[in-house]
């Protein structure tokens, strides 16, 4: 099995069950899910939930062939119901993949985080200390994103306005945050 690891024992009756469906269906489970998910990693995983929650139940020697494969299905159309609910709720289609050479450099140790915390807790404090348009006009150009005409004619200032505020307010914040 590709990806997560699943904690199952099988016994060698649960075996030769699953040699068995895995003959008989594999195939076809693959190209079922195929047709209804975009990634294909998750395909492997998705066949062995299968089988899994088949033996878990029991009981599939004693069905016909053809009452197998409508269970064997109906089994699948929930396995794919519950991969797509998680995919939803976990949103793991806007995941970035961890890339050790991008993300592995942070530090999160206690020190670090506190050391962070501090740092934060300066510059808010530095913040609030600006006179109140300036503050505004540096939260909605710097943390906002606004361009600096959207904030001129918001705040009925000229442009070249807006950029001084902005100036007064990163050399505040530069004195009082890092001064040296």
């Amino acid at each position: 099995m590709i990806g997560r690891q699943r904690r199952f024992e099988y016994n060698d009756a649960d075996r030769a069950a699953v040699d068995r469906l895995d003959r008989e269906f594999r195939r076809s489970l693959l190209s079922y899910f195929g047709r209804r998910t975009r990634n294909g990693a998750d395909l492997e995983d998705m066949v062995q939930a299968v089988f899994e929650r088949l033996i878990k139940r029991g009981g599939t020697s004693e069905l016909e062939r053809q009452n197998l494969s409508a269970y064997v299905f109906e089994t699948a159309s929930s396995v794919l119901a519950d991969h797509l609910r998680q995919r939803l709720s976990r949103r793991s289609d806007v995941h970035e993949p961890f890339d050790q050479n991008q993300h592995g450099g942070t530090d999160f140790s206690p020190e670090h985080v506190l050391i962070d915390r501090q740092e934060l807790a300066r510059a808010t404090a530095a913040l609030l200390e600006l006179p109140e348009r300036t503050r505004v006009i540096f939260v909605l150009r710097r943390l906002e994103g606004m361009r600096l005409g959207d904030i001129a004619s918001r705040l009925g200032l000229s442009v070249s306005a807006v950029e001084k505020h902005i100036q007064r307010a990163v050399l505040h914040l530069m004195r009082r945050v890092d001064p040296e």
